[in-house]
């Protein structure tokens, strides 16, 4: 019989010898060396021609019978059953098989640039999302963790399909706003999301039909853009200024706004435009979504007061996140709703995820918050992040004044600056900069219309030190660069 398969190259890809065989056969199979309706050699002479046992061989024929690749026959022999030409047609449609109109938006989406795998040649990174997570709680946290893993067995089928998330996590959430931030809130207002861009994901296919122009800031936050592109929204820019978004007469149905810290320049939204905005809705018969996402590092004085506190008429919808006060892996949020909005959001995201995610977490969360940790983990956080706060900008407006326009902003963990120079130049620079292993947020993706360059420079998670040796090289290379 002319049967061959490479079996000294499989058998020294691989430890053991029923794996070599089954791998050399498969792959023979697969590839068309053994054609459909071939006949295998017998267990005996298969296991004489390549010097090994024949158990070994009867195993492997056995494992690729059960997978469909061989059939067997008492006294008939093994053959090959798998038609590769078959396959090849299953697998290549003679025509493109056609996505959803959704499906098709989303696939325009590009995927953000993903970071590389080694950081190794980097010295100074001042990318923003980023948290001090040497100073955070890590024993405390840790207690709360097995506490809730630990009780959570008996629990744990009562919360399993509850959209909303785990009330005692709710109600925290409840009391901690209404003490901290002077929204009048309940339980049953707020629901527990998977970080805030699962709320932004999910209120824009709830909000928005295809055509309709949804309004948001440029710059802005880019997550937000996608997923009202994704439901087939029209984005329309918001010009932001040094007073946050400047309203306008949209016609639109729906905003999006990051009132106490504008993303990414970290302007406030002045009383008078917040006024402007709800009275908008109110003309327009639209919805706000009020994405607040790291106002409680005020820097001066208490947190700016949200534009929900002034939403009379149930058309702001709140949204906050623990990825920023607690540590960024967490991927817990929370989103406020009004009365109308609740059940078609809770049964969207029961759609999506109806085993909530992390609900080992939330009992923790509820815990850690309950106990009275988290507003001490907060107070502690904000002294160190207002001396680096204000180091960082000290440094970056004496060192780099030149070069970046530095938007005054007193609160958040990044600051943001507009670069003076041309396209050109700037990314000249930025190249320069990274070559020395220096990186910052590049603003390019959150800008929509203007044009402009700009960047956002993290301190969180860096150390004072490293602030100042950070800035002062960048310092140097662009004094270099000119």
């Amino acid at each position: 019989m002319n049967f061959q398969i490479p079996w000294n190259v499989y058998q020294s890809n691989y430890r053991y010898k029923y794996l070599a065989l089954y791998h050399a056969l498969r792959d023979a199979i697969v590839g068309g060396g053994l054609p459909y309706g071939c006949k295998l050699p017998s267990s005996r002479d298969l296991a004489d021609m390549y010097v090994i046992s024949r158990g070994i061989v009867s195993q492997v024929y056995e494992m690729l019978v059960a997978e469909g690749y061989l059939v067997s026959g008492v006294g008939s022999g093994t053959y090959v059953s798998f038609n590769l030409h078959q396959s090849m047609t299953a697998g290549e449609p003679s025509s493109p098989i056609h996505l959803s109109e959704w499906g098709w938006r989303l696939d325009q989406v590009p995927l953000p640039e993903v970071r590389p795998t080694s950081l190794s040649h980097i010295r100074w990174d001042f990318t923003i999302g980023h948290t001090d997570g040497k100073a955070f709680p890590i024993s405390l946290w840790n207690r709360a963790l097995y506490r809730a893993v630990r009780e959570g067995s008996a629990r744990q089928r009562e919360e399993a399909f509850f959209a909303q998330g785990h009330l005692p996590l709710r109600e925290a959430i409840a009391k901690h706003l209404s003490r901290t931030r002077g929204i009048p809130v309940v339980a049953d207002d707020v629901v527990i999301v998977n970080g805030s861009m699962q709320a932004i994901a999910l209120l824009a296919q709830l909000l928005v039909n295809p055509g309709e122009q949804v309004v948001m800031e440029d710059p802005g936050y880019r997550g937000i853009r996608q997923a009202v592109s994704a439901a087939g929204g029209e984005p329309v820019a918001g010009r932001v200024d040094d007073r946050g978004m400047v309203p306008e007469d949209w016609e639109a149905r729906l905003l999006f706004v990051t009132a106490s810290r504008q993303f990414p320049t970290g302007a406030v939204l002045s009383l008078e435009r917040r006024q402007e905005l709800l009275n908008w809705a109110v003309k327009r018969n639209a919805v706000i979504v009020e994405d607040d996402y790291d106002s409680e590092f005020r820097h001066k004085g208490r947190p700016i007061e949200p534009l929900k506190l002034l939403d009379t008429s149930g058309r702001v919808v709140y949204i906050g996140t623990f990825s920023k006060t607690l540590f960024s892996d967490i991927r817990i949020g929370y989103v406020v709703l009004p009365p109308w909005l609740r059940a078609p959001f809770c049964k969207a995201k029961y759609l999506y995820e109806p085993h909530p995610t992390g609900l080992t977490q939330q009992h923790a969360l509820a815990d850690f918050m309950n106990s009275g940790q988290y507003e001490r983990h907060l107070r502690r956080m904000k002294r160190i992040y207002s001396k680096k706060h204000a180091l960082c900008r000290q440094e970056l407006q004496q060192r780099l004044g030149s070069w970046f326009e530095f938007v005054e902003s007193d609160a958040g963990l990044h600051v943001f600056g507009w670069w003076k120079g041309s396209g050109e130049q700037y990314e000249s620079y930025r190249m320069a900069c990274r070559e020395a292993g220096i990186v910052w947020s590049d603003a390019g993706s959150y800008i929509i219309d203007t044009g402009k360059k700009g960047a956002c420079f993290g301190f969180a998670h860096l150390a004072e030190e490293e602030i100042v040796v950070g800035i002062r090289q960048m310092a140097e290379l662009a004094v270099r660069s000119e």
